[in-house]
């Protein structure tokens, strides 16, 4: 089968500053979203349910939690030849620096990446929340007879200032392409859409991140932009101009969110708590794969929940949770109200001995706190009646305990919060 004469390159990003402080001593990929997984689970689940297991993952900084979760999560068959492989940007005798954009990223790793047979190579975003079978990417990429494919998405003017739009015809061959456009030049890049999406505003088609490549046609790119550090806006542009070379689009009409900023990931978090959301986490064949912690089932204790997803091993005694995620072994005390946050969880649990006479010290949330509109990263300690609100009015500030982006709260990995501290507006 075609699926398994590829590989995956998926692309860790860079310093990730708009998903700081989540970012802050992780790379983007290890970031926390759903409760229990990371992003990198996503696209690696992907592959998995699409039978593509040979993948390659590549980053540049902070990778060593990203590694640790790697190693932990995904273990293959020993006759398998499945593997997810981590490669961060090196110095070679060849090369002293780091990688410079995602083409150069891909083209620094030929190295390692031309250990593998292969005909086909699929690249994908680290940052991204779908659930997508590769297999009818890379069917149409074979049976367009492309050179390159481009999956893209339907998107309305107010969004496709800020992706790759792509002109097609009523064959799906990319006719032009261009890094996001202006909204006055706009109208100029409408594509034939079906009446489903043009009633609702949707006349341009976006670059979901996600390409395909046929080998040789990847090769003969880079020999002819040898200095190109871009995909979007050098690689794809220059073949999408070229006579030389076929690229097709694949029109995805399921959910797809990219997860670049941290109102993105506070809103595509939240998304997950509605009744019937696009991206289904409770589906029988795909999956989403992550470490298997082997964490004990949550304990609740008289909390009211409402639209609210809770991991294993948590400890609630809340007075209310709603349309919020609450994290690996999360502990939240009596009384506490939390409303539109994310909680990230902690990473192990305190002994009682530890704990014994020092409430201040509790890891976890305290009694009778108010948290809402905030995201609360890992191992945090908040001490009683502490209040945590975010609001639109709140202007971008930052602490050396939080953040405040686009009015949500960013409570910074393992700092301790005091007592009867007030962040944000006053809780009523």
């Amino acid at each position: 089968m075609s699926i398994q004469k590829t590989i995956a390159i998926i692309l860790g990003g860079g310093e990730g500053r708009r998903l700081y402080p989540l970012t802050m001593d992780r790379s983007k990929p290890a970031v926390p979203i759903c409760g229990k997984y990371r992003l990198i689970d996503i696209p690696i689940s992907n592959c998995l349910n699409s039978g593509l297991r040979r993948m390659f993952v590549l980053t540049q900084f902070n990778s060593a939690s990203l590694n640790r979760h790697i190693r932990q999560a995904y273990h293959f068959d020993t006759f398998s030849s499945g593997f997810v492989d981590l490669l961060a940007a090196e110095q070679t005798r060849k090369n002293q620096g780091w990688f410079l954009g995602t083409a150069d990223a891909v083209r620094q790793s030929f190295p390692r990446i031309n250990s593998q047979d292969f005909e086909y190579v699929m690249i994908l975003s680290g940052d991204q929340l779908y659930q997508l079978d590769f297999r009818e990417v890379l069917q149409r990429h074979i049976e367009t007879e492309a050179d390159l494919t481009v999956a893209t998405i339907p998107v309305n003017a107010a969004d496709a200032t800020g992706f790759g739009i792509m002109k097609v015809d009523d064959q799906s061959t990319i006719a032009d392409f261009v890094e996001k456009p202006d909204l006055e030049e706009l109208p100029n890049w409408k594509s034939p859409l079906g009446e489903e999406f043009t009633k609702g505003g949707k006349e341009y088609l976006a670059s979901m991140g996600i390409y395909v490549f046929s080998r040789k046609s990847m090769y003969r790119l880079f020999e002819e932009l040898p200095e190109a550090l871009d995909f979007g806006k050098e690689l794809i542009p220059h073949a999408v101009q070229s006579p030389d070379y076929k690229v097709s689009s694949f029109p995805f009409a399921g959910y797809w969110t990219d997860i670049g900023s941290i109102s993105s990931y506070f809103a595509a978090n939240l998304y997950l708590t509605h009744f019937l959301p696009a991206f289904n986490m409770y589906d029988n064949t795909n999956q989403i794969y992550t470490n298997a912690r082997m964490l004990s089932p949550s304990k609740i204790f008289g909390t009211r929940l409402t639209h609210a997803l809770i991991s294993d091993g948590c400890i609630v005694h809340a007075e209310s949770v709603s349309h919020s995620v609450i994290g690996i072994r999360s502990r939240i005390g009596k009384g506490t109200v939390i409303t539109e946050s994310i909680l990230a969880g902690n990473d192990y649990y305190q002994t009682l001995n530890k704990i014994e006479g020092k409430p201040d010290k509790l890891l976890g949330i305290g009694n009778n706190c108010k948290i809402r509109r905030a995201i609360l990263d890992k191992n945090v300690k908040i001490g009683n009646n502490v209040s945590i609100v975010g609001h639109e009015s709140l202007k971008d500030h930052e602490t050396e305990l939080y953040c405040i982006k686009d009015g949500i709260i960013i409570v910074k990995k393992n700092v301790h919060i005091p007592a009867n501290m007030q962040i944000g507006q006053v809780s009523s």
